[in-house]
C-alpha cells in the first residue's frame, strides 16, 4: 500500500472518527457499572482516537511468552497533553522504546520519518488496565501523531487475551496450537490500544509462527519471510474497520477439510486429520446459512474468506469469534442441526460488519443475530431441530424470571443473557405486527447504513420506525423506539387481563405488572406500563394466520375492545405468544375455551395457542390471579392430547404444583390426578421404536419420569431390578452400571437397605471416577427419599458425625436438595430443633453454612401448619440465631403470605379433585394401591 494511500486512510478514518465519536459524546458519562455491569472497565477519554494499527506478534512456543510491536496512527480531537491507551496489568511495556512521532503530510509524500515528540514521563495505572503518555507540550486540535511501542507478555492457559493449548491427534502425538479470544475487552492483554468496540479501524498485520504451522486470520496472505531457521513472519492484507474484540488469529497444525465448490466467499473448514470426513458437511450447512442471510440482508457476505475451525481442547464456553474466523469445540462443530452455526456466523457477521457502540448496545445485536438464526434455520429444515419449540423455551424461561419478586437475585450473569433473550422476543413480536416484509426492509437498512461502522440501540429501533411510517404502518406521531424501550428497559413482563361486556359486546383489557412469587410488594408496580400489540382471535372467524393489532395499548392503563362476538362465543388474545405477556379473562371466556377444546373442533386451535392457553392459565393461577378450578377445566382436553409442544407446559405445571402442595393432604388426591393424566399418554406412545422423532422420545420420558415420581410401579421394579445388579457387584465402587432415570425411584420408593448402599457408594467414591456422578449420587440421596429416616440419617452422617468424605460444598448441596420437597425441609428443621445446642456451636461461626442451614430449614414452608413449625423454632430460640436472625424473621413473614395462598386454593383444589376424579382401574399399577 503506497504512502499516499496511507495519508488517505488517515484523512478518511479521522472524518470517520469525528463523525461518529463526536455524536457518542453526550453519552460519555454514562457510567459502565450502571449500563453493563459486569464488564468493569475504564473509557478512555475522546480527545485521542486511534486511524489504523500496524501489529507485529511473535509468539515463542517453546517458553509460552509472545512480544510484539505496535504502531498506532491517531487524531487528537481536543487539545492534549496526555495520550491514553488500555494495556493490561501483566502486559510488559518497553517504556524506554516508546516513541511518539507528529505526522505530517510532507513526511508520508517524502517517505520521511515524523518529527519526535518529547514525552513528560510515562505511567501505568496501579488498578486501572491504562498506560499514560504525558507529552512534554500540549497538541493542538487536528494533529496526527504516530506511536510506537514495543511489549513482551505471557501467553494464557485459559481462552484469554493471547493463549495457548495441546491436544492430541489420533496416533497420540501432542500438537500445540496458539490462538486469540479479545471479546469483549481483552485486546489489552495482547497489546497496548483503544479497546473499545467504538473505534473501528484498518489493520496491517504480521504474525510469527514455527515454519511448520500455518496462521489463520481474517485477510489473505501477503507474503511470508524467514525470521530464523524455526519461525516466519507472515504479513497479511489491510483489514476491513474493525473493532479491536473482532481482530485475532490461530496458529496451528490443524488440516483442511477437504470442500465442495458453491460459495460466493472463500469458506474453509480446519480439523484434526481423523475428523475430515466427518465435518464435509459443514461447508453444505455454512453455505446454506450464508445464502439464507444474504437473500434476507440482502447483500453478501462482506468478507473474501471464511475460517471455520474445530479446536480440539478448546476451553471456552461458548465459541471464538474472530471476523472471518470462527473457532468451536469439535463437539460443537460436530453436533447435528443448523441454529448454533447459523446463530455464531451471524453474530459474527454483524457483530463485526455493524459493530455495537458500547458493551450496553451488544444486546441489540445478539438479539438480531439469535431471531436471523431462528428464522433460517426454520426457513433451512422447517426448524426440525426445534421440535417446534422456538421461540417457547426462551419466552416461558423469561416469564419465571421476570415474574419473581427480585430478577436476577440468584445469577447474577443470567441478567444479560435474558436482556439478549427479551430483546429478540421484542424483535419477533415487531416483526409479526408490523409485518415479514416492513421488517425485513429495516433490518436491511439498518445495516446498509451502519456496515463497517458502530451503533447505538436507538439506530435499530429508528429504522424500523422510518420504514413503518413508509409503509403507513405507523403514524407520524408513535415510534418504534417507544415501543421497544417499554419492554427493554423493565425486568418485569405485563399480565393483560380480559374482561368481557358480553351484553355490550365489547372488553375491557387491562394491563399491571405480571408477579408470581408472593408477597407481590415490588415498588412501584402500579407505575410500570407498557406498550402492547392486542391481536384477537374470535371463536365466530377464527384466523390464526393475522397478526395485525385490533389496538395497541399505549403505554396506558386500560382501553376498551368494540364489536366482541356473541355471549357464546370465545376470544383469545395474543395467539401464537406473538409478544412476551401472559392473558387473563373473566371465567365465562376460560369456560368456553375450554370446552371448545373438549370438543373435536381443538385443533383447529393451532399448537403453540393451545399451548399458551395452558401455560397462562396455570401459571394465573399459581401467581393467584386466576381460580385452580379454571386452570384444572384447562386439562380436561389432554386426555385426546398427543402433541408434545401442548403437554411441555403440563410437566411445567405438575412439578411447580406438586412441589408447592405436598406437604398437605391434598397431594395425594393431586398425585391421582396424574396418574389419570399421564397413564393414558404413556400407554399410547408405547414402547420406543428405532428411528422415531425425537420428541416422541422425550415426551415418552417426560411421561415415564412424572409417572415414577407418583409410584408407577413398573418404572419402580425396572428402576430396583437394574440397581440390584450394581448392589450384586462384588466391586461397587468401580463404576455405577445404573442408568441415572431409575436411581431417584430407587431412593424415593425404595427400601432403606437400597438408599444406605447408595450413601455408601458416595462415601468411599474413588477420586479416579468423574466427580459428577458422585455429585448426581449425593443429590439423589437428599432431594429424592420420601422417608424421614433416610434423611435424618444424611444429616447424621454429614453435620454430627461430620464424616470426612463430604466437603462443606457437599453439605450446601444438601441442604439445595431438601428445599425441593416437604419430607426434606421438614426433617431438616426437626433436626435443627432436636440438635440445636451441637449444631449451633459447630457451626455459627461458620457463617454461609450456618445461614444456608437455617434458609433452607425454614425458607420453603407454606402453610400455617408449617408457619408454626418454623415460629416455635424461632421462639425457642429467639436471639440465638446470630447472623441467620434476619433470615428466619424475613421466612416467617413469606410463609405468612403463603399460607393466605394454600388457605385460599388448597380447598379450591380439593373440591376440584373429588369431583373430578375416580378411583381409576389403573391406581393398582401404582406403589401403595
Amino acid at each position: 500500500m503506497g504512502k499516499s494511500t496511507i495519508f488517505l486512510l488517515l484523512i478518511v478514518s479521522v472524518t470517520y472518527c469525528y463523525a461518529s465519536l463526536q455524536s457518542r459524546l453526550a453519552r460519555r458519562s454514562i457510567d459502565l457499572a450502571a449500563a453493563h455491569s459486569l464488564i468493569p472497565d475504564t473509557r478512555l477519554p475522546l480527545n485521542v482516537v486511534p486511524n489504523c494499527y500496524t501489529l507485529d506478534i511473535r509468539p515463542n512456543f517453546e517458553d509460552n511468552v509472545f512480544s510484539g510491536h505496535v504502531k498506532i496512527n491517531v487524531s487528537v480531537l481536543e487539545d492534549t497533553d496526555t495520550i491514553w491507551l488500555h494495556a493490561h496489568f501483566d502486559l510488559e511495556i518497553q517504556e524506554s522504546e516508546i516513541k511518539v512521532l507528529q505526522i505530517k503530510p510532507e513526511h508520508i509524500d517524502a517517505d520521511k520519518q515524523g518529527l519526535e515528540v518529547k514525552l513528560k514521563r510515562i505511567d501505568r495505572q496501579v488498578k486501572k488496565p491504562i498506560l499514560e503518555l504525558h507529552l512534554q507540550e500540549k497538541a493542538v486540535k487536528g494533529t496526527l501523531f504516530e506511536i510506537h511501542i514495543a511489549f513482551n507478555g505471557i501467553m494464557w492457559e485459559g481462552a484469554q487475551g493471547l493463549f495457548r493449548g495441546t491436544y492430541h491427534e489420533k496416533d497420540g502425538s501432542a500438537k500445540k496450537f496458539v490462538a486469540t479470544h479479545f471479546r469483549p475487552n481483552d485486546a489489552r492483554r495482547m497489546y497496548p490500544c483503544f479497546d473499545e468496540p467504538g473505534y473501528k479501524v484498518p489493520y496491517c498485520v504480521s504474525i510469527g509462527r514455527p515454519k511448520d504451522l500455518k496462521t489463520l486470520f481474517v485477510t489473505p496472505l501477503k507474503s511470508t519471510k524467514p525470521i530464523d531457521e524455526n519461525y516466519v513472519l507472515d504479513s497479511f492484507e489491510t483489514t476491513p474497520p474493525i473493532s479491536t474484540y473482532a481482530l485475532g488469529f490461530l496458529i496451528s497444525d490443524l488440516k483442511q477439510v477437504p470442500k465442495a465448490d458453491g460459495c460466493k466467499c472463500e469458506i474453509q473448514v480446519w480439523a484434526r486429520a481423523d475428523l475430515a470426513e466427518d465435518l464435509k458437511p459443514v461447508y453444505e450447512k455454512v453455505g446454506k446459512i450464508l445464502t439464507s442471510v444474504s437473500e434476507y440482508l440482502g447483500t453478501d457476505y462482506p468478507l473474501k474468506k471464511l475460517e471455520i475451525v474445530a479446536l480440539p481442547g478448546l476451553n471456552s464456553v461458548k465459541p471464538i469469534d474472530v471476523w472471518g474466523l470462527l473457532i468451536f469445540k469439535e463437539s460443537d462443530l460436530l453436533s447435528k442441526g443448523y441454529y448454533n452455526l447459523a446463530q455464531e456466523l451471524i453474530y459474527n457477521w454483524l457483530g463485526a460488519y455493524v459493530t455495537p457502540a458500547w458493551h450496553s448496545d451488544a444486546h441489540v445485536n445478539k438479539a438480531i443475530a439469535g431471531f436471523l438464526a431462528a428464522s433460517t434455520v426454520i426457513e433451512i429444515d422447517g426448524g426440525s431441530e426445534f421440535e417446534g419449540k422456538y421461540p417457547m423455551t426462551i419466552l416461558y424461561s423469561i416469564y419465571y424470571e421476570f415474574s419473581k419478586r427480585y430478577p436476577h437475585s440468584r445469577i447474577t450473569g443470567m441478567k444479560q443473557e435474558t436482556t439478549c433473550s427479551k430483546t429478540e422476543l421484542v424483535l419477533r413480536m415487531l416483526n409479526y405486527t408490523l409485518g415479514g416484509e416492513t421488517f425485513k426492509k429495516a433490518i436491511r437498512t439498518f445495516i446498509d447504513t451502519h456496515k463497517h461502522s458502530t451503533f447505538k440501540a436507538e439506530s435499530v429501533w429508528d429504522a424500523l420506525t422510518k420504514q413503518a411510517r413508509l409503509d403507513k404502518l405507523l403514524d407520524d406521531k408513535t415510534s418504534i423506539n417507544e415501543i421497544a424501550n417499554s419492554w427493554i428497559e423493565k425486568d418485569r413482563i405485563p399480565v393483560v387481563n380480559v374482561k368481557r361486556d358480553y351484553k355490550g359486546k365489547a372488553a375491557l383489557v387491562t394491563q399491571r405488572v405480571f408477579l408470581r412469587e408472593r408477597p407481590h410488594d415490588v415498588p412501584e408496580r402500579d407505575k410500570l406500563l407498557w406498550w402492547i400489540p392486542l391481536v384477537v382471535d374470535r371463536e365466530d372467524k377464527l384466523n390464526f394466520d393475522s397478526f395485525t393489532p385490533q389496538a395497541w395499548m399505549r403505554g396506558e392503563r386500560q382501553l376498551t375492545l368494540k364489536d366482541m362476538p356473541d355471549t357464546d362465543k370465545f376470544i383469545i388474545i395474543n395467539p401464537e405468544e406473538i409478544g412476551p405477556f401472559p392473558v387473563n379473562y373473566d371465567e365465562k371466556n376460560w369456560n368456553l375455551i375450554a370446552a371448545y377444546l373438549q370438543s373435536e373442533k381443538r385443533n383447529e386451535i393451532p399448537v403453540f395457542t393451545r399451548a399458551k392457553l395452558l401455560h397462562d392459565a396455570w401459571n394465573l393461577a399459581y401467581a393467584g390471579n386466576l381460580s385452580f378450578v379454571n386452570a384444572f377445566n384447562m386439562t380436561l382436553f389432554m386426555k385426546h392430547e398427543r402433541n408434545h409442544l401442548v403437554w411441555n407446559p403440563v410437566f411445567t405445571f405438575i412439578d411447580h404444583i406438586g412441589k408447592h402442595i405436598d406437604s398437605s393432604p391434598v397431594h395425594k388426591k393431586f398425585e391421582t390426578y396424574v396418574r389419570n393424566l399421564l397413564t393414558p399418554l404413556y400407554e399410547d406412545l408405547g414402547p420406543a421404536k428405532d428411528g422415531e422423532p425425537s420428541c416422541k422420545v422425550t415426551l415418552r420420558s417426560l411421561s415415564k419420569t412424572f409417572l415414577c415420581r407418583a409410584g408407577y410401579k413398573p418404572c419402580i421394579q425396572e428402576a430396583q431390578d437394574a440397581y440390584k445388579k450394581w448392589m450384586d457387584d462384588t466391586t461397587p465402587d468401580e463404576g455405577n452400571p445404573v442408568a441415572n432415570q431409575y436411581i431417584c425411584p430407587v431412593f424415593k420408593w425404595g427400601t432403606q437397605e437400597e438408599w444406605e448402599f447408595g450413601l455408601q457408594r458416595v462415601i468411599n467414591f474413588p477420586a479416579s471416577r468423574k466427580q459428577s456422578e458422585r455429585t448426581y449420587l449425593l443429590k439423589t440421596l437428599a432431594g429424592c427419599p420420601l422417608q424421614k429416616e433416610k434423611t435424618q440419617k444424611l444429616l447424621t452422617v454429614t453435620l454430627l458425625e461430620e464424616n470426612g468424605n463430604f466437603t462443606e460444598n457437599d453439605v450446601f448441596l444438601i441442604f439445595s436438595m431438601l428445599t425441593s420437597g416437604s419430607n426434606g425441609y421438614t426433617t431438616l428443621l426437626d433436626f435443627i430443633q432436636t440438635n440445636w445446642e451441637t449444631l449451633k456451636t459447630r457451626y455459627q461461626e461458620r457463617t454461609n453454612l450456618w445461614d444456608n442451614m437455617i434458609s433452607s430449614a425454614t425458607g420453603s414452608f407454606n402453610t400455617q401448619d408449617g408457619f408454626e413449625r418454623v415460629q416455635k423454632l424461632y421462639n425457642d430460640h429467639r436471639g440465638q440465631f446470630a447472623s441467620a436472625e434476619h433470615i428466619i424473621e424475613k421466612n416467617l413473614k413469606n410463609i405468612k403470605e403463603e399460607s393466605k395462598w394454600s388457605d385460599e386454593n388448597l380447598p379450591v383444589i380439593e373440591k376440584w379433585l373429588d369431583e373430578h376424579l375416580s378411583q381409576d382401574a389403573n391406581d393398582s399399577k401404582f406403589m401403595g394401591k
